[in-house]
Parts: C-alpha cells; structure tokens; sequence
C-alpha cells in the first residue's frame, strides 16, 4: 500500500483511539475494538461480520444491541480499527464484496470510504490537512467533524501522520 494512505489508516486508528498502546484491550492493533462504552472497552475475537450485525456469530440472528457510550443515553455500534457503523456495514459489504470484517477488509473499506470523499489523491499529494477536511464528516474524532464528541487537533494527527511514514508536501 501507498506509504501515505497507510500512514493516513493509521492516523485515523490513532485518531479514533484504538491504536495497540491506546486501547487497553486490542491485540490486533485497533481491528478488534468496540467503541467504548459507559461500561467500559471492549473488543471481539472473530472478524465474521460486523460484531452488531445479526450474522456475527453468538448474535442470534439479531442485530446486538448499541452500547450506550455517554451519561447522556448516547448509543453508537461503531466497530473495528475505523469505528464503522453497522448502518453501512450490509452496503460495503456487497459493494466491496468483502469476505468478513477482518483487517483487510477494514481497510478496503477505510479507503474506499476515503476515495468516495475526493481525498486519495490529496493523500498521495501529501495535502495531509486537505484530506482530514474531506474526510472529517466520516470520523467524529477528527477536527470539524462536528458530532459533539471529542476532536483531536490537527497538529497532533500531523504527528502521527508522519510518525507512521507519511509526507507532508
């Protein structure tokens, strides 16, 4: 992979707080997170599907249920090194026609969800702060996602984006 569009995955995982040496609990570098909830982190063991989608094995045929992720009653079913909501995990899954919800997977999804928003080419560029732009209505942690939940600064995600080999033109 491009070096700058893996750096970029791994802002994002940075970003999202899942990152092995983040997440008290990942062992696969952030792919096998549930977003965190009032009742604390957690993470699954099999990449079937999606781990909310009725599929994924020990669901019953049934979607799980969203954990509540804030005092405020707030649910989210975010998963996986990206956060990917189930909403869409049926969608990519055709479209990408993705065997399971494994890291490879994961990231052909990350990145096609970063191509539908113009920014590949701004990340093959090394416009590093155009590209979170584009993409800040994907993520809620990155600057001017504007979801209510906390965002990270720009200077930081640059940090890490060039910690983990990517350029800055």
């Amino acid at each position: 992979m491009n070096p700058n569009r893996k750096a970029f995955l791994d802002t994002i995982a940075f970003s999202e707080g899942v990152r092995e040496g983040q997440h008290p609990l990942t062992v696969w570098d952030g792919y096998d997170v549930i977003v965190t909830s009032v009742d604390g982190p957690e993470t699954f063991i099999t990449f079937a599907a999606h781990p909310f989608a009725p599929e994924f094995p020990g669901n019953g045929g049934y979607p799980r249920p969203s954990r509540q992720i804030n005092s405020k009653g707030l649910t989210s079913n975010a998963a996986g090194r990206y956060q990917f909501m189930l909403k869409d995990w049926a969608h990519y899954k055709a479209q990408l026609n993705l065997a399971d919800f494994g890291p490879v997977s994961q990231d052909l999804w990350a990145i096609q969800l970063i191509r539908e928003r113009g920014a590949l080419p701004l990340i093959d560029g090394g416009q590093f702060a155009l590209a979170v732009q584009r993409c800040s209505n994907l993520w809620a942690s990155l600057p001017g996602a504007g979801y209510g939940q906390h965002e990270n600064h720009m200077d930081r995600l640059q940090v890490a984006y060039t910690e983990a080999g990517g350029t800055v033109a």
